[in-house]
């Protein structure tokens, strides 16, 4: 799978009876999502926290790789889904000319956007 971290407009609606993304414009090109594969959540880095430092001993940041003196927010989210789309219908790929990929997107519930963040096509 390669990395992304592009952002993406996405527009909700139900697929396969799932509410979650059912179109995605990336890069100029709309994407009609045809399966969820997946669906999770991430948290924040709450081991960044002030808070998680000082319970383990480590209220130095310096002595904590990754961090700062800012607060991290252990409530930040990003929801992920990965999800098979294409361009156009599904039809059989005999002439080699593939119409899909499997892609991970991501919505940030911190600054409320889309991004997309890996593909398999």
């Amino acid at each position: 799978m390669r990395r992304y971290d592009d952002p993406v407009e996405t527009r909700m609606g139900l697929v396969s009876g799932l509410e979650g993304p059912e179109q995605f414009l990336w890069r100029g090109r709309l994407w009609k999502v045809r399966a969820v594969i997946a669906h999770w959540v991430e948290t924040g880095p709450w081991w960044q926290s002030g808070g998680a430092r000082a319970v383990i001993g480590s209220d130095d940041p310096a002595r904590s790789p990754g961090a700062d003196s800012r607060s991290v927010d252990l409530l930040g989210e990003r929801e992920l889904w990965r999800v098979e789309a294409g361009r156009g219908p599904v039809r059989d790929s005999v002439d080699g000319d593939d119409t899909g990929g499997v892609f991970d997107l991501a919505f940030d519930w911190a600054d409320g956007r889309w991004a997309l963040v890996g593909c398999t096509d």
